[in-house]
């Protein structure tokens, strides 16, 4: 007899007049407005700004899609292609099939090449990102919930999944991914103020990726929905422990070759100074000048014949024409 367990949401679409409002595309949206606005407050802590945040997020989502989608494709070709694949459903996103790792990668080298073209610290923006990224990927998690997608294998553990009809119980792997992103992102933000002054710049990005890596590795070895596999194991397991590998070296060559944090705060303190005085292609105001005084300005100009009668000369500048 099953005494607790998680429902399921009864809806995962709405509308609105002729519109289909699908809620994982809600969730999606929301994390990442949460991401955007917890980067914004960490990046501005290094002397960033919004715009410079917002920038670099609309670059970074709109590949990340791209990426994500050119991930699930290439993972799961039959859908696509082949005598019962149909090559238009790549375009058809709404239908579902967004690969992580891809999103990942390409987001990850939109920002790169953003933060060349305007000169930001890149491992500045690393760090500010961190744990910005797994509170946007908990919070998109609750998408599969409505979906009622991506779950695990049976349980009988009182927060057994419910799915609509089955009489059994299922491991709820969305939300484990959920609290291990978010107790993650908590541990990023708690390294970063305790050894601030000891880790290089780019260094919490690397932890994010361990931290990230090692927990989908047990939540995906659960999951029961179809996927790839290789030697018996599923190839998101194998590319996340092959990740986690990357994460760990990346960790030790910042620590090496890395920057010191300063530094590039100073420097990126330097460019959003810069941005904000030629805003708009506007060059900074100059500084006011001081009006002559009309009294100075009313005395008489000496001249060599008769100092006291001799009138102000034309060269006598008035008050009004100072620049």
């Amino acid at each position: 007899m099953t005494l607790a367990s998680i429902p399921s949401p009864s809806i995962s679409t709405f509308e609105i007049g002729p519109l289909t409002i699908h809620i994982y595309a809600l969730c999606i949206l929301a994390g990442i407005i949460a991401a955007v606005a917890m980067t914004t407050v960490r990046w501005k802590r290094v002397g960033g700004d919004f715009d410079q945040v917002l920038d670099i997020a609309i670059v970074s989502v709109l590949a990340g899609i791209v990426g994500a989608r050119l991930y699930h494709i290439i993972t799961t070709p039959e859908r696509f292609f082949g005598p019962d694949g149909d090559p238009m459903e790549m375009i058809r996103i709404w239908n579902g099939g967004l690969g992580i790792w891809g999103g990942i990668l390409f987001g990850a080298l939109a920002a790169w090449g953003w933060c060349r073209h305007k000169h930001y610290p890149m491992a500045l923006l690393a760090d500010a990102v961190a744990p910005a990224l797994l509170v946007a990927q908990a919070i998109g998690r609750l998408g599969n919930w409505f979906n009622q997608e991506l779950y695990g294998s049976e349980t009988t553990l009182p927060w057994g999944l419910q799915i609509d009809g089955s009489d059994v119980l299922y491991h709820p792997t969305f939300l484990y991914e959920l609290i291990w992103n978010l107790i993650g992102a908590a541990l990023i933000i708690w390294i970063g103020r305790k050894a601030a002054g000891v880790l290089k710049a780019g260094s919490l990005l690397t932890i994010y990726v361990m931290w990230y890596t090692a927990g989908r590795t047990w939540i995906e070895a659960l999951r029961i929905d179809y996927a790839h596999t290789f030697l018996g194991v599923r190839i998101n397991v194998w590319v996340s422990i092959a990740v986690f590998i990357c994460g760990v070296i990346a960790f030790v060559a910042v620590q090496r070759v890395g920057s010191a944090p300063e530094p590039l705060r100073e420097r990126l303190a330097a460019v959003t100074a810069s941005e904000q005085a030629g805003q708009d292609g506007r060059a900074p105001y100059p500084e006011p000048v001081e009006p002559i005084d009309s009294a100075e300005s009313a005395e008489p100009v000496e001249t060599a014949g008769s100092p006291e009668s001799a009138e102000p000369t034309a060269e006598t500048e008035h008050p009004d024409n100072v620049a």
